[in-house]
């Protein structure tokens, strides 16, 4: 299972015990946020894009949407995201689990700068029904972050 994969990555910063397993489903922002009692933007999604290569990452605040050409602009590819079963192929997480740790070693991982305004953010950490409480700083050294980028809209500061 994946939330394994998760859990083993995590042991080396000691975070593994820190896993959070619902006993409902987080698997969508809005489910995310209701059983962790927190608000729904302070869910930091993980976004799988295809890319020339393989697929990318993009984690980003629950309430942000994918701007398509900023995406454009920095990435010089249009946003296309992955299916379901491309999804598990290319990251090795499923829908609804999908998070930046323990991903396959080809994938590349970004954090968009709708995050930064939040003390704490909640991942997900491979599986519909589990969480991590983080601040910015440990998602950006857990997630080996490539760098942070300004490729959503429609958050509020």
């Amino acid at each position: 299972m994946a939330i394994d994969i998760v859990k083993d990555y995590l042991k080396r910063w000691g975070r593994d015990v820190d896993i959070i397993e619902l006993e409902t489903s987080s698997a969508t922002v809005e489910l995310a946020a209701k059983a962790l009692g927190v608000d729904a933007a302070r869910i930091a999604k993980t976004i799988s894009f295809k890319a020339n290569n393989g697929a990318i990452l993009i984690v980003a605040a629950g309430d942000a949407k994918t701007d398509n050409s900023k995406f454009k602009v920095e990435f010089g590819i249009k946003a296309k995201m992955l299916t379901p079963d491309e999804a598990l192929q290319y990251i090795g997480h499923s829908v609804g689990g999908v998070c930046p740790f323990g991903v396959k070693e080809n994938v590349a991982v970004f954090l968009d700068i709708s995050l930064r305004r939040f003390n704490t953010i909640f991942p997900a950490c491979g599986s519909s029904n589990s969480a991590i409480e983080l601040t910015c700083e440990e998602i950006d050294e857990y997630s080996l972050n490539k760098k942070w980028v300004d490729v959503c809209k429609g958050w509020c500061v």
